[in-house]
């Protein structure tokens, strides 16, 4: 038997959605098996007491399991990253990168155009642990000013949602190193990896919410950290702090990988199921193909909604007049996204009479879906930080799936 446990360079995301992790040999599965198992066994004491003292093997399912370390591997061969953790969701996946570099004292700074959960998270969870934020528009100007001694993550989405805004990834990673900070980037949006390699441009840590394209069909939540190796920790005490036995000389290069798993698996136990693990892995294997024409088809939808004389604003970052237009177009070469945002004078009357697209608080499914983000996704949020993140009273947030064209316009006209 011989396995592939990361792709060639050369590989294309769509071979490598496909080929990683799968072993090769006689009798072996083409697919992903499902390890349904809670322990693993060893054969001596020796071996159990060396396991539980490096955990880089198998021991304990909240810590690994042979199908969650498969998909974790596939992750990270399609972010270009050296080691991701997989946990149960999104906001699993928010929490763990950001205690993996913060603790009581420490200062985030993050862009204001969020998804809903992320700002409750900055705003109402984390001072309860000591930590504080500052959330700012996403531009380097306003990201710069905003730094502090004690700032110790910098964080923005890729495709913000459901503004659409995309940050300028090379500037703000610059800013934050410069500080001694690392940079963060939710890449939910850009779809694991398929539109935008955040690591590529600077960023330090990958975070994304596996629930939507990796995921794709609205059957399965989970969430991911992806690090790679260029990060420094040199000036964060949660690594420094020890001398010779601090974690950054412990464990090296693998210091902060070490960290998101000894947090978000070991100690807090976000652990992702096998069987969840299993239905991701098989979600990336078609996400490209699923991406690239939900992408097509959100750039026609958006421009024919600014044409229509009963839709006020259209958000999309692949429209010229989009104020991250010009950084999508760099960053996103694939496409733009699958995701908009768009003003309509009645959302309740419009919502009511959608046949085609379906009213729900999900991104990334092959249905197209519709919400009222004012009301739902970011009702909770303070009034100022709503209209901060594209968010009014008028807006309908929408996540283009795979359906034909012309019948979402169609649906779309006759709920208008």
């Amino acid at each position: 038997m011989s396995t592939d446990p990361t792709p060639p360079d050369a590989w294309a995301y769509e071979t490598a959605a496909v080929q990683t992790a799968i072993p090769r040999g006689l009798g072996e599965t083409i697919g992903f098996p499902i390890h349904a198992a809670a322990a693993f066994q060893f054969d001596t004491l020796e071996e159990a007491q060396q396991e539980f003292q490096v955990n880089d093997g198998l021991s304990y399912a909240r810590l690994q399991n042979p199908t969650v370390r498969a998909l974790e591997t596939r992750i990270s061969a399609l972010e270009g990253g050296a080691a991701t953790v997989a946990v149960s969701t999104g906001q699993a996946a928010t929490l763990t990168s950001i205690l993996s570099v913060c603790r009581a004292g420490d200062h985030v700074v993050s862009a204001s155009s969020l998804f809903g959960g992320t700002t409750g998270m900055l705003n109402n969870i984390l001072p309860l642990m000591g930590i504080t934020a500052t959330l700012v528009p996403g531009t380097p100007e306003a990201i710069a000013g905003a730094m502090q001694d004690n700032t110790r993550l910098v964080w923005a989405e890729m495709i913000s949602n459901p503004a659409g805004d995309v940050p300028d990834i090379a500037a703000l990673a610059g800013i934050a190193h410069s500080h001694g900070a690392l940079l963060a980037i939710d890449n939910t949006c850009g779809g694991v990896g398929y539109l935008c390699r955040p690591l590529e441009h600077g960023a330090d840590i990958v975070s994304q919410s596996l629930t939507k394209w990796a995921g794709g069909h609205g059957t399965v939540l989970g969430g991911s950290v992806t690090v790679g190796t260029r990060h420094d920790l040199g000036g964060n005490p949660i690594y420094t702090d020890g001398g010779e036995q601090s974690v950054l000389k412990v464990r090296g290069d693998h210091a902060l990988a070490w960290r998101q798993r000894w947090l978000g698996a070991h100690q807090i136990g976000m652990t992702l199921a096998p069987h969840s693990a299993f239905l991701i892995a098989h979600g990336l294997e078609t996400l490209g193909l699923r991406l690239r024409r939900e992408s097509e088809t959100a750039l026609a939808l958006a421009q024919w909604l600014r044409a229509h004389e009963k839709v006020g604003r259209v958000s999309y970052p692949g429209l010229p007049d989009h104020p991250s237009h010009a950084n999508a177009m760099r960053q996103l070469p694939r496409g733009q996204g699958a995701v908009m945002a768009f003003e309509v004078p009645d959302p309740a009357a419009f919502l009511s009479r959608v046949r085609v697209l379906r009213i729900a608080p999900n991104l990334g499914d092959v249905r197209t879906l519709v919400v009222h983000p004012w009301t739902t996704t970011h009702g909770r949020v303070p009034e100022a930080a709503r209209y901060a993140a594209g968010v009014t009273p008028t807006t309908i947030r929408m996540s283009v799936g795979v359906e034909d064209l012309e019948d979402l316009k169609a649906d779309i006209e006759q709920a208008l």
